[in-house]
């Protein structure tokens, strides 16, 4: 297919704006993004549907328009339904880099020019296969007229007797196999083996056994494992970013045009992918405002403003959310060189959209969340709404002054998230694939905040938010979490010990008593931990134990003549009670 072709289609609406020279060119696929370097996923010869979320500024056009040129990009085509006309800038750039530039009227939906497109071009390559998906084709329309990635997959499903579903990096169900939907461990299973795979950097499709089942699993989108330059760290966060297809079928047994007819869908599905993140780059700006009048110190009233409008856009039609919640996550690498802090902080926001999703897609994150990159982590503010029957502190007092935060959390909020929740939901699937990202592993560590309603409390929420990260980074494990009810505690003090003083603290109290169980086979540290447990109450430690009072009380006397110490004080039960939480 030609670029020319493009221009004979009175349905496309498509209007040249520059580089008739170019009209020659072949079309070898299409793909719609708003990234401001998309040359990650871009392999040469496509047309680049765009709608102008990346552009800031004049500035922005030259150094975009030269990455397509670059990668051998066909085409740009630009929309004209978010910003109207066509910037002259970017007209310029496309004709320094004689890149033709196309125009899409506000009238025509990219996919509707992506349909076109991607019918084309599989009609030439793709066989009878590909044909059967393609005449049905409904995928990328939103709304009414179309049915998103099901569409595809029934079809996959009802003409060639293949079940498949799109999971996202942590398993989530996103689409396929209709009301027949995959148990949560075996979609958990798969995801960890595809970035396992992806990891080991292997070729997709990948092959992965739950039970008796065999399934093969399709990467959805970023560069494929194994493709030449590209290193495996880089494969990995492209693929904590994308989705997978997952088949019920041994992919190794299928001919050539099969597998090329399930690429094909991939690039379909990764369309969608790339559709329903540009519909969140209104709210995602909204809220990296929020965040740059925070830490500008801008008075109260203009954050309160930023934020009403804020919320209306994540929360359409429910008007002005009294609650507001603050999560962080942060992905690092241990040891070893690491990739841009930019394309981790991409990475880190992708997985926090996941777990404020859900493992079952609950939570729509395309509508009621915003997260957005600031300073190598990934920020999401999460608008909540009041419990049902319950009041916000300023209703209760009725006297609140102006932008005053009352003290401890508010009332109710429902749809609040929780540290474990957030935790349960991403550490089974990924805890595999983030062992290999290059040194001893990557980690992903994360914060929540607690539920505030004002600018001067959510200013506090940040901060609470990082805090708690940083208490989670200070845990072992490749994924951690921690809550703001941890900051209250002795909890937020322990991670920040030294390390030799840690060791000093404990050799002094506890290494008697553990040379001691040594040497005489006996049980003076569990023996304190139970005592510590049953706060220091004898007849409950000694049941506990299984044990006669006297035999504890002989223990405990035991512990403190090797010590020096009197567990009768506070002081020393204090003490001893630190020592075995910093061991």
């Amino acid at each position: 297919m030609r670029l020319r072709a493009l221009l004979d289609s009175p349905s496309l609406g498509l209007r040249l704006l520059s580089g008739e020279e170019g009209l020659d060119r072949p079309v070898r696929g299409v793909m719609t993004t708003d990234l401001r370097d998309p040359s990650r996923y871009l392999s040469g010869g496509e047309l680049v549907l765009t709608g102008l979320a990346w552009r800031r500024g004049p500035e922005d056009s030259e150094p975009f328009v030269r990455i397509l040129a670059a990668a051998g990009v066909a085409a740009l085509a630009a929309g004209e339904a978010e910003l109207g006309p066509v910037p002259a800038d970017l007209v310029a750039a496309c004709a320094r880099h004689r890149m033709p530039l196309f125009s899409v009227d506000e009238k025509v939906a990219f996919a509707t020019v992506t349909e076109h497109v991607v019918r084309q071009v599989s009609g030439e390559r793709a066989g009878d296969l590909a044909a059967v998906v393609e005449r049905h084709r409904r995928l990328m329309s939103p709304g009414p007229a179309g049915g998103g990635p099901d569409v595809v997959l029934d079809l996959l499903g009802s003409d060639l007797d293949l079940r498949a579903w799109v999971l996202s990096p942590t398993g989530r169900p996103v689409a396929g196999a209709g009301a027949d939907r995959l148990p949560a461990s075996v979609r958990t299973l798969l995801a960890g083996e595809h970035l396992a795979a992806v990891r080991a950097g292997r070729p997709g499709p990948h092959r992965a056994v739950a039970g008796e089942t065999v399934y093969s699993l399709f990467p959805v989108g970023g560069p494929p494992a194994g493709t030449e330059g590209t290193d495996r760290r880089e494969a990995v966060l492209s693929a904590l970013s994308g989705w997978l297809l997952a088949v019920e079928a041994d992919a190794d047994e299928w001919p050539a045009e099969r597998l090329d007819l399930l690429h094909g869908v991939t690039r379909l599905v990764w369309a969608e992918r790339e559709r329903r993140d540009a519909a969140r780059s209104v709210g995602r700006r909204l809220a990296r405002e929020v965040l740059e009048l925070l830490r500008a110190g801008a008075p109260s009233a203009e954050v309160a403003a930023r934020l009403r409008v804020t919320a209306a856009a994540l929360l359409p039609g429910a008007g002005t959310a009294p609650l507001w919640q603050v999560v962080v996550a942060r992905l690092d690498w241990e040891g070893g060189p690491g990739l841009p802090e930019d394309e981790r902080a991409r990475a880190a926001g992708a997985l926090l959209e996941e777990a404020l999703a859900g493992p079952d897609g609950g939570r729509d994150t395309a509508d009621g969340v915003a997260v957005v990159p600031a300073g190598g982590e990934a920020v999401a503010l999460v608008p909540l709404s009041a419990a049902p029957g319950q009041e916000t502190a300023e209703e209760k007092t009725g006297e609140k002054a102006a932008g005053e935060e009352a003290a401890g959390p508010p009332a109710g909020a429902e749809g609040a998230f929780a540290a474990t929740a957030l935790l349960d939901c991403l550490r089974a699937p990924l805890e595999r694939g983030l062992d290999g990202l290059g040194g001893p592993g990557g980690r992903l560590t994360l914060g929540v905040s607690a539920a505030v309603h004002s600018p001067e409390g959510l200013r506090g929420a940040l901060e609470e938010a990082r805090h708690a990260r940083r208490v989670a980074a200070a845990r072992p494990g490749r994924v951690c979490a921690a809550g703001h009810e941890e900051l209250a505690s002795h909890v937020l003090l322990l991670p920040f010990v030294p390390d030799d003083v840690r060791r000093a603290f404990t050799a002094r109290l506890l290494d008697p008593l553990y040379e001691y169980d040594r040497r005489h086979r006996a049980e003076l540290v569990p023996t304190l931990e139970a005592f510590l447990a049953s706060d220091g109450s004898w007849t409950r430690c000694a049941a506990h134990l299984h044990l006669h009072v006297n035999t504890l009380r002989y223990r405990v006397g035991r512990i403190e003549r090797l010590t020096g110490r009197d567990l009768s004080r506070l002081e020393d039960k204090v003490d001893f009670f630190l020592a075995l939480r910093m061991r």
